[in-house]
């Protein structure tokens, strides 16, 4: 009982000590992510969260900057450019465009990337077990067998399968190339529609109409900011919309097979917070997120023409109500 007390009574001076430390040494972050949206704001929270937790709460001993680009390349450019000025302790940058504008400017600043599909393909990193330079994170990459097989279960006969995309974001085009690749080894065809802004998704969803017998939707950002445009489509048209992001179901989606981009934002908050105290990023491998989520929507199942049978909606961790 002694020995416990005593070890109780250790860790409270250690941990007062630390937290002593960082009330001197108040550290800075700041925060780029390429839109808003569910998914990414999501992301933003967790980081947040995770560094309260870990000691470094916002207007205590932590300044915290947050800057969205608005899905425009040239302002991800323009924030790039104002943080570096800045010179925070640590930059995080969520989603493929902002940590590749943040990583050409980073001069050696330490950068933590979330929500980043290909960090390989993306040239953030060229080995994912040692990243080497400035620049680790999370990857969203995702599992795209598990989410075709996810749709064929609530979709036997589904032969075409179509898709919005953004050609000119890199995790995209990555996503995009993979998908066709595993369609083909199932017998399944990928029609393929690109939208290189919010404003034209609208118009390319609707080109599926008539050419897929479903929608499924990947975690490109400029696609998943205007998914109620590709619901829409889908509701009037009876073609069924899938997605990879669980945000996306309250929104109007079928299902989604997906992860908490809440958790995935706690673990690059993690990431930063080893950081803060010390570690270098380019000893830290790029971390994944394995625990996977079913989300359903019967509702708007059956706006799209079809039903959930009892076995899927049973087998889900959230049914979703959406009846509007």
């Amino acid at each position: 009982m002694a020995k416990r007390t005593l070890r109780t009574l250790l860790g409270a001076m250690l941990m007062a000590t630390t937290s002593l430390a960082q009330a001197n040494d108040p550290k800075s972050v700041a925060i780029t992510q390429i839109v808003e949206h569910p998914a990414l704001d999501a992301v933003y929270e967790g980081v947040k969260d995770e560094l309260a937790d870990r000691g470094y709460r916002e207007g205590d001993n932590l300044t915290v900057s947050h800057e969205s680009a608005q899905g425009n390349s040239a302002i991800a450019a323009q924030i790039a450019r104002k943080f570096i000025g800045e010179s925070p302790d640590v930059i995080v940058a969520i989603a493929t465009p902002s940590a590749q504008t943040m990583a050409a400017a980073a001069r050696g600043l330490p950068v933590v990337f979330a929500a980043v599909t290909d960090p390989v393909g993306a040239k953030l990193v060229s080995n994912l077990e040692a990243p080497g330079a400035n620049i680790t994170g999370v990857t969203d990459m995702l599992p795209i067998d598990r989410h075709l097989d996810m749709l064929q279960r609530i979709m036997p006969d589904a032969k075409r399968i179509g898709t919005v995309y953004n050609p000119g974001e890199a995790n995209a085009v990555a996503l995009v190339e993979l998908l066709e690749e595993r369609l083909a080894a199932r017998g399944l065809e990928l029609v393929k529609a690109a939208a290189t802004k919010t404003s034209e998704v609208l118009g390319a969803s609707r080109s599926l109409v008539g050419k897929a017998d479903a929608i499924y939707l990947t975690t490109d950002n400029t696609v998943v900011s205007a998914a109620e445009a590709v619901v829409s489509v889908g509701e009037r048209a009876k073609i069924p919309v899938f997605a990879a992001d669980t945000a996306t179901v309250s929104r109007g989606a079928v299902a989604a097979l997906g992860f908490d981009y809440y958790d995935h934002g706690r673990q690059a908050g993690s990431m930063v917070a080893r950081i803060l105290e010390g570690q270098k990023p380019g000893d830290m491998a790029v971390e994944s997120v394995d625990t996977l989520n079913l989300f359903v929507n019967p509702a708007a199942a059956e706006r799209m023409g079809i039903t959930l049978s009892e076995e899927v909606i049973n087998s889900a961790q959230e049914v979703v109500s959406s009846d509007d």
